[in-house]
């Protein structure tokens, strides 16, 4: 690292014309006293929460041996390369009061990973859960970043009405709460997230029309861009330069996947198209999510692949039947094949964004190592709706809070929350309770 005397401010942007693009971490952020004391600045730590439905094919997902000996399990093998920052977590559960109204097999688990709260039965305007921990966490560290969080979809909210039971659909379409009463909607076009992240004004109808001459956003910032480069060692200027390439790129695959649609007539006040495709769909959002993280534009991210009940068929994988109705397999060996297989392929796309992170320098170590992400499921085995033995997923090392590389086992029913509250504990956010906690979780 190459510590200049005069130090760039960390909260730098690039503006133009309905433009602002916030700069990743670089040398020239770290003044010149922290060089003085012989000691790097800290990096920040960044949170995600990815989210898969209809629960897991466990006996391919869980490694039979635990600590740092454990084996890459079938579904995990995305991520084998990345094996010493992966944290498995065994034991929880997402029962809560198992004295309940009946129903909602997917509804409640759903709503509770996150919130150790079971949502209030209602189909009207009166829905109840409790404060999701990515949302807790948000408030308190959220208040750095021009996004306080950010909440990510694949598949649309719309559903409104009865979901399930006499539950509304409010309880699938979102699993992040920032109150008990209010949830928070997530947004599934990549355009909006765009604009979200790097739009810094001017009219819908404007940048429309920027949009249909193929201009980007990094043209409206070329003064600024000039300015800063002149005042930037070789390594920033490279960091800088890969940052840009990676928003250029996003931008002219939303371009491309726009340009499918010119015979469509798009309102000026609509959000532009979805990609047909949905695995380039998916790494759009992966991507969107990894330059929100690397620019620091939100600390906090939620995704989630698809909600629970998902009717998606995934035929480029080989699996024609919807995931739900596959995730029944009732031990039938081929159906428990293909519900591997969409697992698997569940992973294999989240592994896009941890290797991104990996790659990506952030002060003395990754993006991965100053991050924690958790990906998982609010239900164990599907096939039986249970909420045992969720399967729980750590990638990342928190900046050192975490000691990754390993599988950790703990009490079969431990609340998933005990791993909430650990994980807010983890950056400096403390809270007595989480919806069903009991404690934090030891060892961890």
């Amino acid at each position: 690292m190459i510590i200049t005397k005069a130090a760039l401010p960390r909260r730098t942007f690039l503006r133009g014309m309905g433009s602002m693009l916030a700069l990743p971490f670089l040398d020239a952020m770290v003044p010149a006293l922290t060089a003085l004391t012989q000691t790097v600045a800290k990096p920040v730590t960044r949170l995600g929460f990815v989210y898969v439905p209809n629960g897991i094919q466990l006996i391919n997902w869980w490694p039979k041996s635990e600590g740092k000996e454990f084996e890459i399990s079938p579904i995990l093998s995305p991520l084998a390369q990345f094996r010493d920052h992966l944290t498995l977590v065994s034991g929880l559960s997402n029962k809560g009061d198992m004295n309940d109204e009946g129903g909602a097999a997917h509804s409640r688990p759903h709503t509770m990973w996150l919130t150790g709260a079971r949502p209030k039965r209602t189909m009207g305007s009166d829905i109840e859960a409790g404060p999701s921990i990515d949302q807790i966490a948000a408030r308190a560290i959220g208040g750095e970043t021009p996004l306080r969080s950010l909440e990510l979809a694949l598949e649309p909210n719309f559903l409104v009405g009865n979901c399930e039971t006499g539950y509304s659909c409010t309880y699938m379409n979102t699993f992040s709460w920032r109150t008990a009463t209010q949830p928070m909607p997530r947004e599934n076009n990549p355009r909006v997230v765009f604009e979200r992240l790097f739009g810094g004004g001017g009219s819908n109808a404007t940048r429309l029309a920027e949009m249909r001459r193929d201009r980007s956003v990094l043209d409206s910032v070329t003064e600024d861009l000039s300015r800063l480069q002149q005042t930037l060692g070789q390594e920033d200027q490279r960091t800088v330069d890969a940052y840009l390439g990676s928003v250029r790129d996003v931008e002219q695959r939303l371009q491309k996947t726009e340009a499918r649609l010119d015979d469509v007539a798009v309102p000026s006040t609509s959000p532009l198209g979805i990609p047909h495709q949905f695995r380039e769909h998916a790494d759009l959002m992966f991507d969107l999510q990894f330059l929100a993280y690397q620019a620091d534009m939100t600390r906090v991210v939620s995704y989630q692949i698809a909600r629970e009940l998902s009717s998606r068929a995934y035929p480029e994988i080989g699996v024609a039947e919807a995931h739900h109705e596959i995730s029944h397999h009732q031990n039938n060996p081929e159906r428990m094949g293909k519900n591997t297989k969409i697992n698997t392929y569940h992973v294999e796309l989240f592994s896009r964004l941890v290797k991104r992170m990996h790659e990506t320098p952030d002060g003395d170590g990754s993006l991965l190592d100053h991050s924690i992400l958790l990906y998982g499921s609010g239900m164990g085995d599907g096939d039986q709706h249970t909420p045992h033995n969720l399967p729980v997923l750590l990638v990342g090392k928190g900046g050192g809070q975490l000691r990754s590389g390993r599988h950790l086992r703990y009490p079969i029913d431990t609340p998933m929350m005990n791993l909430g509250a650990t994980l807010l504990n983890k950056v400096d956010v403390h809270v007595e309770r989480v919806g069903d906690s009991t404690g934090l979780l030891s060892s961890l």
